[in-house]
């Protein structure tokens, strides 16, 4: 399968449902570079994956030689051997603003959403869970409305991260319906119909938005 349109040797070891891989399948199109992507069920997952990463986990990109695995090292690795567009902004103090934020995103949101899509704990575990995880999202709502996208006037690597997570509300249970949040909503709106959004979709990331 091919997620763009630049000539590459890389290899894409994806979960289709997997929020994680789907940011760097995400950021693939967004700078239009083409990859063999590899669909794996994390239940059963290739031997071959097994001999690249010791973690046997993915994403996992191989790129002739180069093995990397971690979603945020593939991504930020992608943004220096494909330039343009630049995804992550060029001075320091800016640079690593961007990658607190996806820390952020990965302490607060991603580790409350991720049980949830796994239907991993306990009911009670769950549900605070998910009340927890709205209330974040509405609290951060309000800056939304401050610049076209996650706190930049530009599109960036942040938005790589947040777009998969807000993606999978619905399939977590989680409607956002309070005034609070409609900047937020607004910001969903605009991401989701996004080019390299819906290229990026797997069918079964298809059906989470249904």
């Amino acid at each position: 399968m091919n997620l763009g349109d630049r000539q590459s040797s890389m290899l894409l070891y994806s979960d289709p449902r997997d929020q994680y891989s789907h940011r760097v399948r995400m950021m693939l199109a967004e700078k239009g570079v083409i990859v063999d992507l590899v669909d794996v069920d994390a239940e059963n997952p290739p031997a071959e994956l097994a001999s690249q990463n010791p973690y046997n986990t993915v994403p996992t990109l191989t790129d002739r030689d180069l093995v990397l695995y971690n979603a945020n090292i593939i991504m930020q690795y992608l943004d220096e051997r494909f330039p343009h567009p630049p995804l992550l902004p060029v001075y320091p103090v800016e640079r690593s603003m961007a990658r607190l934020w996806v820390h952020r995103i990965d302490k607060e949101w991603s580790s409350r959403l991720d049980p949830l899509i796994a239907g991993q704990g306990s009911e009670v575990f769950r549900q605070q869970a998910k009340a927890d995880l709205r209330a974040s999202l509405s609290d951060t709502a309000p800056i939304f409305s401050q610049k076209p996208f996650f706190m930049n006037e530009e599109f960036t690597l942040v938005d790589c991260c947040v777009a998969p997570i807000l993606w999978r509300l619905n399939a977590a249970g989680i409607v956002l319906r309070d005034r609070r949040s409609r900047p937020l909503r607004n910001y969903m709106q605009q991401i989701f119909e996004r080019d390299s959004f819906q290229k990026s979709l797997s069918e079964a990331e298809q059906e989470m938005g249904e």
